[in-house]
C-alpha cells in the first residue's frame, strides 16, 4: 500500500490538529460561550480564647478575639457539601439558574457535558462553581461564586455566607449546652446530696433532743467544774467545823448539802458519758451525720463553682464569622477568557501538530 507523500500528511495534520481546533474554539469562545459573572467576598473565623501570631491575628488578639483556624475548615466543608446545597436549593433555585436556556449547552447543568439531571450532578456542577481559599498567614477564607448573572453569582455569595453563619451558631449553641448540661446535672445532684443530708442530720436533733453534742458536753462539764468547787467548798467547811466544834448544829447541814451537790455531780456526769442517753453516746451518730452534711455542702459549692466555670468557659468559647469583604455585584464578566482560551488552543494544537509529526516521521522511516 503506497503511503501519501510525507508533505501531504503534514498538511492534513497541521489542519486536523491546529487548524480545525482553533477555529472551532474561536466559533465557541467567540460566538457562543456564555458570560459567567464573579462575586467574591472575604471572611475570618474568629474565637475569644486561641492564640495567634499572624498580624491580623494579633490585631484581632487587640480587640479580644483570634482565629479559630479548625473551625474555619469545618465552615468550608459545609459550604461546599451537600446539607449546603440543599439549604441554598430551599432558599434559590440553583438548580434552574445553572440551567437556564440561556447559557450555552457546553457550560449549563444538564446540558451536553452534565447530561444527567440528578441531586449528586448538581452538587459536582456546584462544586466547580464555588471556589474557598484559605491563607493560613492572615487566615482569611476568600469565597468566589461563579454564575450566569450577576445577581445569582452575589445571591448565592450571600447566601453562602449566612449559612456559614447559621452552622457557626449552631456550633456555639451545642458546644454551650454540652458544656453546661453536665455542670448542671452535677449541681442537681449535689442540691439532693446536700438537701438528704441536711435533712438526716434535722431528724436526728429532734429525735435524740441534741442540738451540738460537743457543745452540750462543753456546757454540762462547765456546770460539774461549778458544781465540784462548791462541793470542794462545803466539804472544808464541814472538816473545819469537825475539827473545831464537833457539837455545831451546821454540820448536818453541811453534810446533807455536800450529798446533795455530789448527787448532782453525778447526775450531770451521767447526762454527759456513761449511759444510752448520754450525749457521748450521741456524738458519733451526730459527728457523722454532721460530717456528711458538711461534705455535701462542699460538694454543692464545688459544684455551683464548676457550673459557673462552664458558662464562663462557654461564653469564652464563642465563634464568631466576621465579613471583611461583602459579596459584590459584578458588573461586567471575568470570565470566560475569551483570547486567552483561542490562543491555548492554538498553542496545544501546535504541540500535538509536532507530536504527531515526529510520529509520523518514524513510520515512514520504519517502513523505508
Amino acid at each position: 500500500m503506497k503511503l501519501p507523500s510525507f508533505q501531504i500528511l503534514k498538511d492534513r495534520i497541521f489542519v486536523l490538529a491546529v487548524v480545525l481546533p482553533t477555529l472551532l474554539a474561536t466559533a465557541y469562545f467567540g460566538f457562543i460561550a456564555s458570560d459567567v459573572y464573579v462575586s467574591e467576598s472575604r471572611f475570618v473565623v474568629r474565637s475569644p480564647d486561641k492564640q495567634t501570631t499572624s498580624p491580623l491575628g494579633m490585631l484581632l488578639k487587640g480587640a479580644g478575639f483570634s482565629r479559630a483556624q479548625d473551625d474555619t475548615y469545618t465552615v468550608q466543608d459545609y459550604m461546599l457539601s451537600r446539607d449546603a446545597l440543599q439549604a441554598l436549593q430551599e432558599k434559590i433555585d440553583v438548580r434552574a439558574a445553572f440551567s437556564n436556556s440561556d447559557i450555552d449547552r457546553f457550560s449549563r447543568f444538564a446540558g451536553i457535558t452534565y447530561w444527567w439531571n440528578s441531586f449528586e450532578a448538581l452538587h459536582q456542577y456546584y462544586q466547580q462553581k464555588i471556589t474557598i481559599q484559605f491563607d493560613t498567614v492572615s487566615a482569611i477564607t476568600t469565597m468566589t461564586v461563579r454564575a450566569y448573572t450577576p445577581g445569582e453569582a452575589a445571591k448565592i455569595n450571600q447566601e453562602l455566607l449566612d449559612l456559614g453563619e447559621m452552622l457557626v451558631n449552631r456550633l456555639n449553641e451545642r458546644g454551650r449546652q454540652d458544656l453546661i448540661r453536665f455542670a448542671t446535672s452535677e449541681v442537681r445532684v449535689a442540691e439532693q446530696k446536700a438537701q438528704a443530708a441536711a435533712l438526716a442530720l434535722s431528724g436526728y436533733r429532734n429525735s435524740k433532743n441534741v442540738i451540738d453534742p460537743e457543745k452540750q458536753s462543753a456546757i454540762q462539764l462547765q456546770q460539774v467544774a461549778k458544781l465540784q468547787e462548791e462541793l470542794i467548798s462545803t466539804k472544808a467547811q464541814l472538816a473545819q467545823l469537825n475539827t473545831l466544834a464537833r457539837e455545831n448544829p451546821q454540820i448536818p447541814a453541811l453534810q446533807r448539802r455536800a450529798q446533795a451537790i455530789q448527787s448532782e455531780i453525778d447526775s450531770e456526769i451521767s447526762r454527759v458519758a456513761g449511759g444510752e442517753k448520754s450525749l457521748a453516746n450521741k456524738a458519733a451518730d451526730y459527728q457523722r451525720l454532721a460530717l456528711e452534711r458538711e461534705f455535701a455542702d462542699r460538694q454543692l459549692a464545688t459544684a455551683l463553682a464548676s457550673l459557673e466555670q462552664a458558662r464562663n468557659e462557654a461564653q469564652r468559647k464563642q465563634l464568631y464569622l466576621e465579613r471583611i469583604v461583602q459579596p459584590n455585584t459584578p458588573d461586567y464578566p471575568m470570565e470566560p477568557k475569551r483570547i486567552r482560551g483561542i490562543i491555548a488552543t492554538f498553542m496545544l494544537g501546535l504541540i500535538a501538530w509536532g507530536v504527531l509529526r515526529l510520529l509520523v516521521a518514524g513510520v515512514r522511516e520504519h517502513h523505508g
